[in-house]
């Protein structure tokens, strides 16, 4: 077997197909499956998949063979076949089991949303650490439905596989699939350890501020702005797939660093949560969260909501954070931005091509970090040179006062670097009359 001959076909067509069930989390109501197809036509379209006609049913409980009723199913394969549609592309998870029946009943190629999102994530993915993980969560999604792709495979090849040769090549098959995921999880231990180093070093080096949020939310857009550079920023879920680190402002010390992060996204396949904790890494070991939502968005609080829940998944809750609403050009409710801001504490309301939101945005940021500095005043003899340089090279100088022997400073650093200068001798005590010259 080879893996490469399950991957979805670029440039194929694809009906939608989804369910209305009380029952059911995610599609409950109409609104919530027309969502749903919303976002599952977006990221078709960002895997280069031509969306075509969508279909649902509504339904008092779900068949647990096909979900969707048999006299439906052969409906929707009718017309999508009308349609030179090549798959059925349903908005939610299916087991190995539904995707035969629905095989066979439909006489289509038959994906789920969470192969889908497992494809964009392996042709977006450009860090080897995030390949490895999404190649893991790939194949463990892959074993369980093995039997539904060898049979495809076995029609690609043309003719038919006798049961026992049938039975000893699926055998074959899953045992290279655990030896390959064994090895991938190996290489990850390695990469983890190695990156577990590269995170102290940043840490006595830096301090950082990630964005997170909804995918295709502006956070690309976001820190291209406040960061003045250019990170690849697009109209399409999951952009961005690996982290993305920038200076923020260079004037300060230590240097601020923003991170751009992975976009989330609402029935996340289980087989990538692993994946996602290892592309969000440098989220975990940021010191503030910046949740990014896009207000133009109708469905902003569900995306708020998945944010958090994600969060929560992580064990980030707790972290500080703010939340940016972005796109403000775009919302058409002159009262939605009151009310989010109103709502929903420590917020801000920005576009990005607006300068004025972009440059009080970074202020905050940059005095939030300042803020969490500690403050030192110091008196410096003029002939300690390299201690000045210390100063001026390591330190926020917040004002600094000449003396006919030296110099006052008042400054602010993290004190994990402050202590690593080595200028405790020249602290000033609170009752030193000369502390009054820094007043």
């Amino acid at each position: 077997m080879n893996p490469e001959d399950y991957k979805v076909k670029i440039g194929s067509k694809a009906a939608l197909v989804s369910i209305v069930c009380e029952s059911f989390e995610n599609h409950a109501t109409e609104q919530e499956t027309e969502a749903g197809l919303t976002e599952l036509r977006e990221l078709l379209r960002t895997l280069g998949i031509e969306a075509g006609k969508s279909y649902w049913q509504k339904r008092k409980q779900l068949d647990p063979g096909t979900m969707l009723g048999v006299g439906k199913l052969e409906e929707i394969a009718e017309e999508a076949k009308a349609d030179d549609c090549h798959y059925l592309v349903f908005d939610f998870e299916l087991s190995a089991s539904q995707i035969r029946n629905i095989q066979k009943i439909t006489g289509l190629e038959v994906i789920d949303r969470v192969q889908v999102i497992l494809e964009i994530f392996a042709h977006h993915a450009r860090t080897r650490d995030a390949k490895i993980q999404i190649e893991i969560s790939r194949l463990q999604y892959m074993l369980p439905r093995l039997q539904s792709l060898w049979t495809h495979f076995t029609k690609q090849r043309g003719g038919t596989y006798q049961k026992g040769e049938g039975e000893q090549q699926l055998e074959l098959d899953r045992r290279i699939i655990r030896r390959k995921i064994e090895t991938f999880k190996k290489q990850l231990e390695e990469i983890a350890k190695s990156r577990e180093q590269q995170k102290k070093r940043r840490q006595n080096q830096a301090v950082t501020a990630a964005l997170v949020g909804y995918t295709n939310a502006g956070k690309s857009s976001l820190m291209n702005k406040l960061c003045k550079v250019d990170v690849l920023s697009e109209d399409m879920l999951f952009a961005t797939l690996d982290s993305t680190y920038r200076t923020l402002n260079p004037d300060t010390k230590p240097p601020m660093i923003l991170i751009d992060t992975v976009g989330f996204i609402q029935n996340l396949p289980s087989t990538l949560v692993q994946g996602f904790k290892t592309t969000l890494e440098s989220a975990m070991e940021a010191d503030l969260l910046i949740i990014v939502c896009d207000l133009s968005d109708p469905n902003y609080k569900k995306h708020l909501k998945v944010t958090q829940e994600t969060l929560s998944e992580l064990n980030l809750e707790g972290k500080d954070q703010i939340i940016v609403f972005t796109k403000k050009d775009k919302v058409k409710d002159p009262f939605l931005p009151k009310i989010a801001l109103r709502n929903f504490k420590a917020s801000f309301l920005v576009s990005s091509f607006n300068e004025e939101d972009i440059n009080n945005l970074r202020q905050y940021i940059v005095d939030y970090f300042l803020a969490k500095q500690e403050h030192f005043d110091l008196f410096i003899p003029y002939e300690d040179g390299n201690a000045h340089s210390k100063v001026l090279g390591n330190c926020n100088v917040m004002k600094t006062v000449n003396h006919e022997s030296g110099i006052f400073y008042r400054i602010k650093v993290p004190d994990f670097i402050f202590h690593r200068l080595n200028l405790k001798k020249y602290i000033l005590a609170p009752d030193d009359p000369r502390a009054n010259e820094l007043q």
